[in-house]
């Protein structure tokens, strides 16, 4: 991998990490269009999403340091166990269980298995379907201050499914969010807040991982993957303010229209074997 190809794979993370779209199968698609047409990896995935969550981090900070410091208070009893700041801390170290699980269970299918493009195909269409239905039907009524274990929960267990290249990291949770009757921006904001331990836990495990490991470095470098890193942080800073916008106002119609026209045409590049899974 190059610099140029870096950079472009960083702004596809940047661009699509934080949309329903699903950034690790955008990852895995451009893959197959750059010289050399080769998967970056489960490996480069995890570790450029360190850079658009270090963006959800830098966009989200006073709500983290103040979810942080009055989680921790609650423990010494400085603050009470149910102060809305303190229960959220707790709702995303509950929401965040499932997928460190899963990831660990399956990461040898994750790594492997699960980037099929076939599978990434179908994830996209069908995913896109369920965000459309819980889009329109979905009451849309309860502010992030209503949520319950159970519903951090299955928020988390959403989450968890997004090891799979097209479902969507964002997309799932939202998709759960809105089905469970939360808000567009309830639900987004909370999908935020969710991901970033288990994406910076998986990031920095797969780059520790990679340290010293000749052939894992060799597949797409620890200096490019850097670079993919930072474009990839710049650009989704720049996509999380234009979402938590356009959500306020629209509905999320266009990027399920996006989902299954990009799986449909997925389909046709390889049953012409244009590109191979």
């Amino acid at each position: 991998m190059n610099w140029l190809e870096a950079i472009i794979l960083g702004v596809v993370q940047g661009l699509t990490e934080f949309l329903p779209i699903s950034s690790s199968a955008h990852l895995r698609i451009v893959g197959e269009f750059l010289p050399g047409a080769a998967d970056p990896g489960a490996a480069f995935t995890a570790i450029s999403q360190i850079g658009t969550e270090l963006a959800v981090l830098l966009f989200f900070w006073k709500d983290v340091v103040r979810i942080i410091s009055r989680w921790f208070r609650s423990l010494f009893g400085s603050v009470a166990r149910n102060d809305p700041d303190a229960r959220m801390g707790w709702l995303i170290i509950i929401g965040s269980l499932p997928i460190g699980v899963a990831g660990l269970l399956f990461e040898d299918a994750i790594d492997s298995s699960f980037r099929s493009l076939w599978i990434v195909a179908t994830m996209l269409i069908v995913f896109g379907l369920l965000l459309a239905l819980a889009d329109s039907l979905g009451r849309q009524t309860k502010p992030l201050e209503k949520l319950t274990v159970k519903d951090g929960i299955l928020y988390g267990l959403a989450q968890m499914m997004a090891l799979i290249p097209g479902v969507s990291r964002s997309g799932g949770t939202i998709t759960m969010g809105m089905a469970l009757g939360y808000t567009r921006k309830a639900a987004t904001r909370y999908a935020f807040l969710l991901a970033m331990p288990a994406v910076f836990a998986s990031g920095f495990y797969k780059l520790f991982r990679s340290i010293g490991d000749p052939e894992q470095t060799a597949a797409y470098g620890m200096a490019e993957t850097a670079v993919a890193t930072l474009a990839a942080f710049i650009v989704g800073y720049i996509v999380i303010g234009w979402l938590m916008r356009f959500i306020s106002t629209n509905s999320y119609n266009p990027f399920v229209w996006y989902r299954i026209g990009l799986g449909l045409l997925l389909y046709i590049l390889l049953g012409f074997g244009v590109i191979s899974a």
